[in-house]
């Protein structure tokens, strides 16, 4: 089935090596690496402009709209995070690693299994339920989203009480507290 995904910003499954013990999938080179060490190098010679981020958004949406609704049966991805959406040498984002996600069938509208998934990307709702929809990987794009916003990683220790909070909880206790400013990323809020 992957094969068969031809979509700009999903990068393409070349081939299969079978002469190893497990298989293994070889996809296409994507030159700049991922999303996630775009965010956190602060280095980079080559920084995340507002226009930049906001088509690194727009080509994650749409890679993931085909996926749920373009395809003969959705894919739900499952492990959408700034460490699978890579940048070509153009910095066109390519979605990548379908090593969780599943396909469902039309009249579905969920999978439940048992959870997977990356910690601080993971909708609280499949968490509880084990109950997978297409929201979920929009709740994960949302994470995704909040990372091009803020500059911050998605799980962080709180310096006051020492405890792991997620990045979108952050991001809603700032936003309710009228104090964005707090949260955004120096280079947004210019």
């Amino acid at each position: 089935m992957l094969s068969q995904i031809i979509h700009r910003n999903v990068v393409k499954l070349l081939g299969c090596c079978l002469e190893t013990e497990a298989p293994l999938l070889v996809y296409e080179f994507i030159f700049n690496g991922t999303l996630f060490d775009h965010i956190q190098d602060k280095t980079d010679e080559f920084p995340l402009s507002w226009n930049m981020r906001l088509r690194i958004a727009v080509e994650v949406a749409e890679a993931l709209a085909y996926l749920h609704s373009a395809t003969s049966f959705p894919i739900y991805h499952r492990d959408v995070k700034s460490t699978n959406i890579l940048l070509d040498e153009r910095y066109v984002v390519k979605v990548s690693d379908f090593g969780i996600s599943r396909s469902i069938a039309v009249d579905h509208t969920h999978l439940t299994t048992l959870v997977k998934g990356t910690f601080g990307y993971l909708d609280p709702e499949y968490f509880q339920s084990s109950r997978f929809t297409e929201k979920s990987d929009v709740y994960s794009f949302g994470v995704v989203l909040v990372e091009l916003l803020t500059g911050q990683k998605p799980i962080s220790s709180d310096a006051e009480t020492e405890e792991e909070i997620g990045l979108a909880m952050r991001f809603l206790l700032c936003m309710e507290a009228e104090n964005l400013e707090k949260i955004l990323d120096p280079q947004v809020l210019e």
